[in-house]
């Protein structure tokens, strides 16, 4: 079933999670391990995969000469998500991002998945490493996200990147980010507000923010929204701290804001940084949904027990 689909016929808030893949060599055992928990705790419609840019470096070779190299440290996303369809019978929705892929081969992805029988995508930019120049010699690129939005659109009209005769129209839901603190890259939120609508008139069916602590900046990201006439879904992201390390790395690689009564409480009392996050989320949570959300969805990544500790608390409630 779509995203979108979930959210139409959904009776109460939708429970839904994102993972990342394992390094490069790394095992898939712990993503079911974690999966396993979850499905045993709370079975949720839908489960993100995220993707990430490949990486380039120079190596020198045997003979002296030096080889650019380009590898991506956490393949296997399109794989992933065919093991949770068929392992569990959960939609995945994979990660599509512009940086570091060629428009041809963010069509073959989108062709493989296709092919799955995975009809959910999530289109973002990806983190701008610079890569796009560097790493594609050749081919076409999509440089923003509404450019990765419009490439799908066109599939699922039927218009690949070459002129195919009586090709057969893909059928994607498309979900986009929104970024309640505005991305880091936009003059403001206002403009940033812009651009998303962009996004949802080339045909986003949803959006899910990243990650805050905060939950007026989310109530009024969603205000401003709607003025601007975004009608769609707005999905509110959350992150779960646990760890002093917390209040200073997800500020810096997501530009997000700590208020101040989490982020004293944990200075105040490190060793009990999880159980603060914890709590934190518990009250975030129960507000957002007695604030009428279409469902919340936890970046888990590793270790999905914070979050499943935040839900049976919702289930009591």
């Amino acid at each position: 079933m779509k995203v979108i689909e979930h959210y139409k016929k959904a009776t109460e808030p939708l429970i839904s999670f994102e993972i990342i893949p394992p390094k490069r060599g790394g095992s898939v055992k712990s993503i079911f391990e974690s999966l396993d928990l979850v499905v045993d705790t709370i079975k949720p419609p839908f489960i993100d995969v995220t993707y990430h840019a490949a990486e380039a470096h120079v190596e020198e070779q045997r003979d002296g000469t030096l080889k650019r190299v380009i590898r991506r440290k956490r393949p296997g996303t399109i794989g992933l998500c065919a093991a949770i369809l068929h392992r569990y019978g959960i939609d995945p929705v994979p990660h599509l991002i512009c940086e570091g892929f060629s428009k041809e081969e963010s069509e073959d992805a989108l062709i493989e998945l296709n092919y799955l029988g995975i009809h959910n995508v999530l289109a973002i930019r990806g983190d701008n490493t610079g890569s796009q120049t560097s790493l594609l010699s050749n081919g076409t690129v999509n440089k923003f996200a509404i450019d990765l939005v419009n490439q799908i659109q066109d599939m699922n009209r039927g218009e690949y990147l070459e002129n195919i005769v009586n090709a057969v129209p893909t059928d994607f839901c498309i979900g986009v980010a929104g970024y309640p603190e505005k991305h880091f890259e936009a003059p403001n939120l206002d403009w940033d507000i812009k651009k998303l609508k962009d996004k949802v008139d080339a045909g986003a069916d949803y959006i899910v923010t990243q990650m805050f602590f905060d939950n007026s900046a989310y109530f009024n990201f969603v205000e401003k929204c709607r003025d601007s006439g975004i009608n769609i879904p707005i999905v509110p992201g959350l992150k779960i701290l646990t760890t002093e390390n917390h209040l200073k790395s997800l500020p810096k690689f997501f530009h997000l804001n700590y208020p101040d009564e989490l982020a004293n409480a944990v200075d105040s009392d490190p060793g009990n940084a999880k159980q603060i996050g914890i709590e934190w989320a518990k009250q975030q949570s129960l507000e957002l949904l007695e604030n009428g959300v279409p469902g919340l969805h936890y970046y888990i990544m590793g270790d999905p027990q914070p979050a499943l500790d935040v839900i049976e608390f919702l289930k009591k409630k």
